[in-house]
């Protein structure tokens, strides 16, 4: 009897062992080590318990002038990339800065005692969950777009616009003044805080540089709560930062945009390369012009069928005959897309500028094509093709898309290996490639390039078709995206990513290179808890309550189980938070 007295008390001992030990594995699991955290920033004996219900009851109480909603959470639980799904606690709708402001403060006074992170949400128009924050708070900053746009129109003009104004509503306004912003993306639905906070790139970047080259100032909300405005010459390093800083240093409520004369047509056209180097050779030479075209990108055509007919549509051909008789199937090809500004009386002299550069390129000739719409067509023909794959319920489905900055001096060898030999067509999305001119780029910026005076953005924009097998499913477009990863680690590529998404903090720390500890050195000065854009998962917030396991995130929930299956086989390991 006392053996087996002795047997029960030891069982229960290790069962009470364990037990405990899970609850540490729980709440060590998303506690990756914060460089940046500081937890002298708030006193946490006076403040409420952190489980849901008191936390809710706290945002309920502050006095706001937009309000806050905690059952309407569905939209803001995924986004464009519609691959996760992660809901937040609530979702706040601000009427003025201050309101975004105190729910910063109320945040930090709750300290590390909270679960409670904050992401702003233009459009949702991340790939990988960067605008969500799981159980924490989404600010829906469209709900701050002020209608009166400041457009200034002196002898630098200027438009003055919401944190969550829409760049098509921008550039509807600018026009009417014969203005418009400089530099764009390709597609105009979008947040000024949202591209502000990655760079914001399309074919006028080899002009111009992205859009954050062509900021005046800037209005932020750190994350202390603070509202601080900023500029080139006042508190530049914060300026800085938020430029193409993946939201980690604080919310753009505001910002000064540069601007230029509108013209108000586009001459649109496109040729065929059937050979790479002869295709990215003409590009760079379009783009160290000084004068040449107002627009430079390009994409490539992989096994497409009766591709210039295609084209037909919305392009005529120069030559008819000729194009009628060029055959793409199962072939390779590259499209230069080119484009030239013009007000209509100025057609003649246009038109000799543009059929100039045409002859000192060495494109297929039988496949000239060209357009000329307005110049507001041009820029918003993205959403011409959103409105098309809305009607066919196209639009809202998983985009696994990856985009690249790569090296001129890698540029071939990828091209060869990646569009020969990995990816074997491209029915179901576009892939973009284009060069842009490294000095167009401000280096003070949080935006990572590659240290070569050209390099080419690269993007693969698929959509995976809901249902579908084969190369329209979502499992074989990641691994074909893993594949072209693993190429370019291999190859040593020395590529970047843009709209970067990691799942380790040494993979950050690799992305970020000798510039890394600047970049966790500024999050530690302007967002010490690590509250804001929890979705990027560069840094995570470090709380002293357990986290609870249905407070996880499915790839936290993922890790947890995978470390639990071995905690009988090591119960006396000591458990350390781990860096990520």
């Amino acid at each position: 009897m006392g053996l087996t007295s002795s047997l029960r008390f030891r069982r229960r001992n290790n069962n009470t062992f364990l037990r405990i030990f899970i609850i540490l594995v729980l709440s060590c699991i998303p506690g990756r080590t914060n460089l940046c955290s500081n937890h002298s920033v708030s006193n946490s004996k006076d403040l409420p318990p952190s489980n849901p219900s008191d936390i809710r009851s706290s945002l309920v109480s502050l006095d706001l002038e937009g309000y806050i909603s905690f059952d309407d959470v569905h939209n803001a639980a995924k986004d464009f990339g519609n691959r996760y799904q992660l809901p937040p606690l609530a979702i706040l709708h601000p009427r003025s800065v201050s309101d975004i402001s105190s729910m910063m403060k109320h945040i930090v006074h709750l300290g590390s005692t909270s679960n409670l992170t904050v992401a702003a949400r233009g459009h949702g128009h991340s790939l990988q969950g960067q605008a969500l924050a799981h159980q924490g708070v989404v600010i829906k900053m469209e709900s701050l777009r002020n209608p009166d746009l400041w457009i200034y129109k002196g002898e630098q003009p200027y438009v003055d616009v919401s944190g969550g104004e829409l760049w098509i509503n921008i550039l509807r306004e600018t026009l009417k003044y014969g203005l418009s912003p400089k530099s764009w993306t390709d597609y105009l639905h979008l947040t000024v805080g949202g591209t502000l906070s990655n760079a914001g790139i399309s074919g006028q970047a080899f002009k111009y540089g992205p859009q954050i080259n062509n900021v005046y100032q800037l209005e932020i909300v750190t994350g202390k709560g603070e509202v601080v405005t900023c500029s080139e010459k006042r508190n530049s390093e914060l300026f800085y930062s938020v430029l193409g800083g993946l939201g980690q240093f604080g919310i753009i409520t505001r910002a000064r945009i540069s601007l230029e004369p509108a013209l108000h047509m586009v001459k649109w056209i496109r040729v065929l390369y059937s050979d790479f180097s002869v295709f990215s050779r003409d590009q760079e030479y379009l783009i160290s012009k000084e004068k040449t075209f107002d627009y430079v990108e390009g994409f490539v055509i992989i096994n497409r069928t009766d591709l210039l007919n295609n084209w037909r549509s919305s392009f005529r051909p120069n030559d008819s005959t000729e194009a009628s008789k060029f055959k793409s199937d199962g072939k390779t090809l590259y499209c230069l897309e080119v484009v030239k500004y013009f007000n209509t009386e100025e057609a003649n002299s246009m038109h000799k500028e543009t059929d100039k550069l045409l002859s000192e390129l060495n494109y297929i000739p039988s496949t000239l094509f060209s357009s000329e719409v307005p110049y507001i067509e041009f820029l918003d023909r993205v959403h011409i093709a959103e409105r098309k794959l809305r009607a066919k319920g196209l639009w809202e489905v998983p985009h696994p898309w990856l985009n690249l900055l790569i090296p001129k001096s890698s540029i071939s060898k990828f091209a060869t290996e990646v569009f020969h030999n990995i990816i074997t067509s491209n029915n179901n999305g576009p892939i973009l490639i284009y060069p842009v001119n490294q000095s167009k780029w401000n280096k003070h910026t949080s935006m990572i390039i590659p240290n070569e005076d050209i390099f080419y953005l690269v993007a693969f924009l698929p959509s995976a078709v809901p249902k579908s097998s084969g190369k329209n499913d979502l499992e074989y477009l990641l691994k074909q995206n893993q594949r072209v990863m693993n190429f370019c680690t291999t190859a040593n590529l020395h590529v970047k990513q843009y709209l970067p998404h990691y799942e380790t903090q040494q993979e950050w720390k690799s992305h970020f290179g000798k510039r890394w500890e600047t970049f966790s050195q500024r999050k530690h000065t302007y967002d010490p808890l690590t509250i804001l854009a929890p979705g990027q998962r560069i840094f995570q917030k470090t709380t002293t309550r357990t986290t609870t396991r249905t407070q996880l995130s499915p790839i936290q929930l993922s890790k947890s189980k995978a470390v639990l299956k071995g905690t009988t086989r090591r119960a006396s390991v000591q458990l350390k938070p781990r860096t990520v």
